[in-house]
């Protein structure tokens, strides 16, 4: 479906263009998300600097989906005060979503790294502090920066050795030496790790999934001429820190007093505290043989010496998705899902936004306990890969069966 059928109206409502051709049809899926939810979902709409509004752009995330489809569900199936629980946090999109409507919610997720990200994003900072302490470590390593004539800080990591010019890896570094001076340590490393993701030595265009460094200057797609790698971090560690400090800002404007709470651990086997007993669940899993996640973000493992648990991911791109590959993720899923089940009350609804290219999640729902009561469709149309996959998105709607 080309995106041109729609148009934006007023109130963010999404309507059929008055202009199409009586005779366009318009695909059954588009219809039931019109009348559903008065947008066909896709959120072709929705400019960049909105789908990563405040907190949500700290870190980029490979896989993260968009907080305007958490809103519009968590709007239209639950109520104020009432606790979400996500055993794929990611990042934390939905636990930022359900805060900011006044709901409580409860993630867990695999990655350290991952776990980071979304503490810092819910964390409710001493504003003048954060803004103070992100100023100071940048003038210094500014500073450093400008006095820098050969290296004298090392590193024992051959990927960062490699994937970095000399500079940009010096100011990483003493970035990094600075951080345990200051009281909002986990901030700063997020702010460093954001900096070193892009003072990698790759092109301009593909941040997300680089292949080998790059050295010599390059023709840039995104640029329409030819680029050279960076060879600075400085420029990012700036940029950085003063986006840091406006989107803190900007959300604490908007956060409401709800608690935000997310734990470490494998989904599939971690025990949740007896007291918690959730209205529901709002979840994106991994996609069977499409991210590694702990590997788009080796800097940060490199970098910080965090505990890598890749080899417990479900569903890797490392697995690829023969049989045995899609067997092993849906027995994965199934797992994480029958370990939520008790954690849930009765007739608990979830939602679970999936990519399932091979019909696995009913039969993953069956096996865990729980029945589908529906499942929407929505194509993703505003992608920040640079490639030409037309992509799609289920979103299942279980409902809990049993006590």
């Amino acid at each position: 479906m080309q995106s041109t059928i729609l148009k934006l109206k007023e109130n963010g409502i999404t309507v059929l263009d008055s202009n199409i051709d009586s005779d366009c049809v318009i695909p059954a899926w588009c219809q039931k998300n019109l009348s559903e939810f008065g947008t066909d979902l896709s959120f072709s709409n929705i400019r960049e600097f909105e789908r990563t509004k405040h907190v949500h752009r700290l870190h980029p995330y490979l896989g993260k989906f968009i907080p305007q489809l958490v809103e519009v569900f968590l709007k239209k199936y639950f109520k104020s005060g009432q606790w979400i629980l996500d055993p794929f946090a990611g990042s934390g999109t939905t636990l930022i979503e359900a805060n900011t409507l006044n709901m409580n919610a409860f993630g867990l997720e695999l990655s350290v790294f991952n776990s980071l990200i979304s503490k810092v994003k819910m964390q409710k900072y001493d504003l003048i502090k954060a803004e103070q302490e992100i100023l100071d470590i940048f003038k210094k390593t500014n500073e450093f920066s400008k006095s820098f004539e050969k290296p004298v800080l090392s590193i024992e990591s051959d990927y960062l050795n490699t994937w970095f010019s000399k500079k940009a890896l010096q100011e990483i570094l003493f970035y990094r030496s600075q951080i345990k001076n200051y009281e909002n340590q986990d901030l700063l490393k997020i702010i460093l790790c954001r900096a070193t993701r892009s003072a990698r030595l790759i092109t301009h265009y593909d941040l997300a999934r680089p292949s080998m460094p790059i050295t010599a200057k390059y023709w840039c797609i995104k640029h329409k001429r030819y680029c050279e790698p960076t060879n600075e971090a400085m420029k990012f560690i700036s940029r950085y820190s003063f986006d840091t400090i406006k989107r803190i800002k900007e959300f604490d404007k908007i956060r409401t007093n709800k608690e935000m709470v997310v734990l470490q651990g494998d989904s599939r086997t971690i025990k949740l505290p007896v007291n918690y007993k959730f209205d529901g669940i709002f979840t994106s899993p991994p996609y069977v043989g499409l991210i590694d996640y702990h590997d788009q973000h080796k800097y940060a493992y490199e970098l910080f010496n965090f505990k890598n648990n890749d080899k417990r991911e479900i569903g890797p791109m490392s697995n690829g998705k023969s049989a045995s590959a899609r067997e092993a993720y849906k027995q994965g899923i199934t797992e994480v899902f029958k370990n939520m089940h008790p954690y849930l009350k009765e007739k608990a609804k979830v939602f679970v936004v999936v990519n399932d290219n091979h019909n696995m999640y009913t039969e993953i729902a069956r096996e865990s306990g729980f029945i589908v009561k529906d499942i929407f469709h929505r194509p993703v149309l505003n992608r920040t890969e640079r490639d030409n996959c037309q992509f799609s998105e289920s979103i299942y709607y279980f409902e809990k069966i049993g006590g």
